[in-house]
């Protein structure tokens, strides 16, 4: 039996970060939008002129994301060579 190429652990373990990250950021979303976003209208409180459930869940979520997923793939991804060589890891 062929022994299963080294890149393939790395590319699971690296599809799984991403989908962590992903269902953080709809975590995220949804915790925001629906929980601060269910209340009347007149009881929001406005940030920028944005209703709060909006800001936290579109605006600060997007820019949590965004520096949740620049510091993942600079720290835990792995450079990962194309080539057909056989490489000995």
């Amino acid at each position: 039996m062929e022994e299963t190429d080294w890149r393939f652990k790395i590319a699971h373990r690296e599809a799984w970060i991403g989908v962590g990250l992903a269902l953080f950021n709809f975590v995220w979303w949804f915790g925001f939008a629906y929980g601060l976003g269910s209340r009347p209208v007149e009881e929001y409180s406005y940030i920028f002129g944005l209703p709060d459930w909006f800001f936290y869940s579109c605006v600060l979520g997007f820019l949590v994301i965004s520096v949740l997923v620049i510091v993942i793939v600079k720290f835990f991804f792995i450079e990962v060579p194309f080539d057909e060589e056989e490489d000995s890891r």
